[in-house]
Formats: structure tokens, C-alpha cells, sequence
């Protein structure tokens, strides 16, 4: 068997008609030999993978010969040095680059010197390179290479012509991928040699390591499932999905589906950039003359054509700015997973026609969802190996069983359950020796038949909590228990006064000290609440102490409804430096009343000499 050569050694450019996306500097290079107008010091700066060596070593094939043209399989080794400056960063080899330089080649006209990583030199060896590197032999060529152009010091950047490679495009690198993929008999959809495109980042060297490693994992057919899969990356139709329950205005199947997201081991982050770089794409795909700047797949772009017509510019706007204001939120929040959330009940409420008193932190009620049907099955769908693997007759029972058994698992408890507490183990185990079972003879089919027919008679004796008659059944123990919910409306709207409103302000405060809350009551007594309407306004000198008042506003809001008789009551808090903060003393504040308390304490100040 032949050994294996990965596709970035296999398909590496003999000539610069072969190199991708770099085309202004190889036409450069061209010229610059046909017109003997080539520098004798060259930098090659730029990403990684995008052709820095392979140009170099190019270049140096074609230097020596007049008309330009070469064999690819010609060996020009006697007059090419190629050096790697991460493990030859010193003096000493600098000097002896430097003695070998004089030597005239003894075939052909030029020695090329290829100085790889020229930034790991040392500032010693830089120096002793600088008057070789300024006025070098007239046979001798430096071509030097870098990923990071600003470790290298001036004088040695002074001294060449720099030529700055950039990242290659993700069409540019999608079309190299197929050309590959033609050449080595594998059938591969557009869409899944995108993703691989996206992902390699402008390296078209990490693209073909990526390349190599889905066709290792999925043979002769790439397809996008395999890409994904392997990747482990968010592929668009999620985006899709999640945009549609939005619209719908669905947040309990929004936040089934992030579980379901999370439980595959996906970043919270990653998931919320990629949808706030969804909502960018259906903005440029509601103009069709800007739909070019998709970088995907003809088959993608319908969707997003599409789902575009279904979103309005304003929707899309506020989706961005949330989204965005998640990401950079993301990384110092405590509590990741339920920032995620709310910034998904967030959107998927802006569409409501519910009364939105703040637009932007609006959340439906959850007492509209009491109806809504939740699919729970997404998070145990089968990945495709592991349905390959399964045995026909074992897939056939579970088919027929996995409903019920889902059901179980959010049942209410009934005398039966109350009775046999160990009976959702006892399901479990069930299951679990079905999922075991090999091919079936005869007698263990009927077994699992019996089983079957078990778990079927279970399940009619139980309600399941996800269907309709378990929410109307809870929806009467709570009314018999509780009794029926007031409607808005008819809350009590009795209409108050500044004096009341300061009387029992006074009063909350007296009841936070004697809570113990002496901060958040500190902070309550700074300003007198003023009354607008049902509106309580509030002004601190500080945005600290804003933020330390809306964390607890709920609480507040509940006791002056409750005091004042009036659920329309509600905050607008602002900040105001002209605000006297009452509760902040000076030093010499705390001396003079402590002196009027006990004016032995001045006494004891005099004696010893201290300050206040």
C-alpha cells in the first residue's frame, strides 16, 4: 500500500499559475524576472496557508533560467538554501549564512537564500545580517518569510521589498476544494466544501487539512450532514429554524431547541454570533443586488431569499442589536446559559402584540404558552452512523415504545405511582434491555412483545404533562387551590397623591432597616420619589446606584402597589449628579456629631494631639 500524502504536500503549486488568490503579487514576480527587475532582498509577509513558501520556493526555481520556464521535477537543491529561523535564530548561523554568501554558484547564475519565520531571529542575529542583507553578492537572492511583519525590526524591513500576501477569499477556496475533490473521485455538495471554506479562515492550507480529515470520516460522499458533524460547527438550517420560532413567537420550543443545542456540546457564544451573523445575512438578502455579498452556496441563498420576504428592516435591526449586545455580554456574566435565554424570550418578543412597556427587554407572559405544544423528541433524535448500527427488530420496538415512554418521564403522579414509587426506574430498565437485545430469536420476540404491550398499557393509565389534558387538569388544581386569576383589567387603579406616595416610601424604608437591608434603604432614602401620573421617578447622583435600585425594583414595585392600591405603578430611574447623596458623610461630619454626642471625645482629641 502506498503511503498517504495529505492534500496540502499533494496539491502544492509548481508554477504561479497554480497558486490561489494571490495573483497581483505572482504576476509581479513574473514581470519582475522577464523584465530583470527582481530585488536582491525579499519579504514575504502574511497569514498562515497562504502561499508565503510555496511562492518563495517557486520563485527560486524559476530565477535561473532566462526564458522562464522550467521542468517541475528538475532539482535545484545545489543552489537553494532553505532555512528555518525558529531553530536557526543565532550569531553563529547568521555568520555562516553570511561566509557561504561570497561563494559564486558553480551552476546556473543565482543562489537563492529562503530564510523561513525571519521574525524568530535574535536582535544580534538581525544585526549581523543587516550589511549582507543591504549589499548582498550580485549572485545571491534573499527571499524571507513571516507571519508577524512587526516583530521584525526596521532596519531589515528598510531593506526589502516587501510583499504583503492576504487572507484567500472563501469562493476563491470553495472552487480549489472542487477542483480536488473532481481529481480524487469524491462527490461533494457545494455547501459542505463551504463550510470547510468558512472554517479554514483564510488558510488555504488549514482548508485542505480539513479537507482530508471529513473525507476520512465520511468516504467518497461529503455531504453537509458529514461536515457538520465532524466540524461540530452550527449549520445554517439551525439558524433557519431558530429565525422561524421567532417570528412564530414560540419561546418554549426556542428554549427546547437551545437545550437541545447545548446538550451537543456547542458554545453558548458560538451559537449567539452565529445567529446575530444570521440576522446580518437576511438583511443583505432583502436586496437582491446585495445578495452577492453571501458567501454561500446557490442552494442557501434561495433560503435566505426566502426567509428574507418574511422580515421587516426594523425586526431585523433590533435582532442585531440585541444579539450583539449578548455576545459582549456573554463572557462576564455569571449565569451564561440564562443570558442566552432571555435574549431569546427577547426576541422572539418583538413581533407580540402584547403591550410592551420597554420594547427592547419585553418578554411574553408565560401564561399565552399553556396551550402551546412543545416537541421534546429533538433532543433524543439519532445521529446517521448510530441509526446504521441498530438492528432491525430492536428499531422496530423502539419506534413503536419511545412515545410512550417520553410521555412517562413528565407524568403526574397517580395512585398507581403513588404506590410504587421505583416505577419510572423500573421503565428505565425496560428499556434499557431492549436497546441491549440482539437479533431475536422466536421466544425473546414475545418477550419484547410483552414488554411492549406493558409499557402501552402504562402509558393510557397516566397524563402526560407535555399534552393538553395535563395542562387543563393542572390548570384546575391550581384554580381550585388558588381560585381563578384576576384579569389585568381588573386590578384596582386607585388614584394617590404625592404626600401618600412619600408617607409610605418613608414607610418602606423604616421596613428595609428593620429587615436588615440597610444598603438597598440607604440608597432608597438619597432622593424623594416624584410623582408623574403612576409613574414614580427617581434621580441618584451615580449610575451604581441606578443599577443597585433596578435589581430590587420588582420587590419595591410590589409593596407600593400593594400600599397604594394601584397596579399601574411603575419606575423611571435616572442618574443626576446635582443629587446630594444623604446618607454620605465627610470625616469631619462623623467627628462633630460624634463631639455632640460626647464631647469628651474632643477632650481625648486635644490630649493625645490627634486628628479628627
Amino acid at each position: 500500500m502506498e503511503p498517504f500524502i495529505v492534500s496540502a504536500r499533494k496539491y502544492r503549486p509548481e508554477t504561479f499559475e497554480d497558486v490561489v488568490g494571490q495573483g497581483a503579487i505572482t504576476k509581479t514576480l513574473e514581470n519582475a524576472i522577464k523584465s530583470n527587475h527582481l530585488a536582491q532582498a525579499l519579504l514575504f509577509t502574511g497569514p498562515r496557508g497562504v502561499g508565503k513558501t510555496t511562492c518563495a520556493r517557486i520563485l527560486a526555481k524559476k530565477i535561473n533560467h532566462e526564458s522562464g520556464d522550467y521542468d517541475a521535477d528538475e532539482d535545484f537543491a545545489f543552489n537553494i538554501f532553505e532555512l528555518d529561523a525558529a531553530s536557526n535564530n543565532g550569531v553563529d548561523q547568521i555568520r555562516s549564512i553570511v561566509d557561504q554568501v561570497r561563494i559564486p554558484p558553480q551552476v546556473g547564475k543565482y543562489k537563492i537564500y529562503i530564510i523561513d519565520e525571519v521574525h524568530m531571529l535574535s536582535n544580534a542575529a538581525f544585526n549581523a545580517f543587516l550589511k549582507t542583507l543591504e549589499e548582498p553578492p550580485a549572485h545571491a537572492i534573499f527571499i524571507l518569510a513571516t507571519t508577524e511583519k512587526h516583530k521584525i525590526i526596521p532596519t531589515i524591513l528598510s531593506r526589502c521589498q516587501i510583499f504583503d500576501f492576504k487572507r484567500i477569499t472563501v469562493s476563491a477556496m470553495r472552487e480549489h476544494l472542487k477542483r480536488i475533490s473532481i481529481k480524487e473521485g469524491i462527490n461533494a455538495e457545494e455547501d459542505a466544501l463551504q463550510i470547510i471554506a468558512q472554517k479554514a479562515d483564510g488558510a488555504l492550507r488549514d482548508s485542505l487539512s480539513i479537507f482530508d480529515r471529513v473525507v476520512s470520516f465520511s468516504g467518497k460522499e461529503l455531504t453537509v450532514e458529514a461536515v457538520t458533524e465532524n466540524l461540530n460547527v452550527l449549520d445554517r438550517d439551525t439558524y433557519f429554524n431558530m429565525t422561524d420560532l421567532l417570528l412564530e413567537n414560540n419561546i418554549p420550543q426556542l428554549l427546547v431547541d437551545y437545550d437541545v443545542i447545548m446538550a451537543k456540546g456547542f458554545d453558548g457564544q458560538h451559537f449567539v454570533s452565529g445567529l446575530a451573523s444570521h440576522f446580518r445575512d437576511l438583511m443583505v438578502g432583502k436586496d437582491e443586488r446585495t445578495i452577492a455579498l453571501l458567501e454561500v452556496g446557490e442552494k442557501t441563498k434561495a433560503k435566505y431569499l426566502e426567509q428574507s420576504k418574511k422580515v421587516d428592516l426594523p425586526f431585523l435591526r433590533q435582532c442585531i442589536e440585541i444579539a450583539n449586545q449578548a455576545d459582549f455580554n456573554y463572557r462576564s456574566s455569571r449565569n451564561q446559559r440564562l443570558l442566552i435565554e432571555l435574549t431569546l424570550m427577547q426576541l422572539a418578543s418583538i413581533t407580540s402584540d402584547g403591550e410592551k412597556k420597554n420594547d427592547v427587554k419585553y418578554i411574553i407572559p408565560a401564561v399565552q404558552f399553556e396551550h402551546t405544544t412543545v416537541n421534546p423528541s429533538l433532543s433524543s433524535l439519532p445521529t446517521s452512523h448510530e441509526v446504521k448500527e441498530e438492528k432491525k427488530e430492536v428499531e422496530i420496538v423502539m419506534q413503536e415504545t419511545s412515545p410512550q415512554v417520553q410521555e412517562d418521564s413528565t407524568t403526574y403522579d397517580t395512585p398507581e405511582n403513588a404506590a410504587n414509587p421505583s416505577g419510572g426506574e423500573e421503565k428505565l430498565e425496560e428499556k434499557e434491555e431492549e436497546v441491549a437485545t440482539e437479533i431475536p430469536t422466536p421466544a425473546i420476540s414475545a418477550s419484547l412483545e410483552e414488554k411492549r404491550k406493558a409499557l402501552l398499557d402504562k402509558s393510557k393509565k397516566k397524563i402526560s404533562g407535555l399534552s393538553i389534558q395535563g395542562i387543563e387538569e393542572k390548570n384546575t388544581h391550581i384554580a381550585q387551590q388558588q381560585g381563578k386569576k384576576v384579569a389585568q383589567h381588573q386590578l384596582p387603579e386607585e388614584v394617590f397623591t404625592q404626600e401618600q406616595l412619600s408617607l409610605v416610601w418613608a414607610k418602606y424604608v423604616e421596613h428595609l432597616k428593620e429587615r436588615g437591608q440597610l444598603i438597598l434603604a440607604s440608597i432608597i432614602n438619597a432622593d424623594q420619589p416624584i410623582l408623574k401620573g403612576t409613574t414614580v421617578m427617581l434621580r441618584f447622583p451615580n449610575k451604581s446606584m441606578k443599577e443597585d435600585l433596578e435589581k430590587s425594583q420588582g420587590q419595591i414595585l410590589v409593596y407600593l402597589k400593594r400600599e397604594l392600591n394601584n397596579y399601574l405603578i411603575d419606575f423611571e430611574i435616572a442618574v443626576d449628579k446635582s443629587v446630594t447623596k444623604k446618607y454620605v458623610y465627610t470625616d469631619q461630619d462623623k467627628f462633630t456629631k460624634l463631639v455632640e454626642k460626647n464631647p469628651a471625645v474632643d477632650l481625648l482629641r486635644r490630649t493625645f494631639d490627634l486628628d479628627f
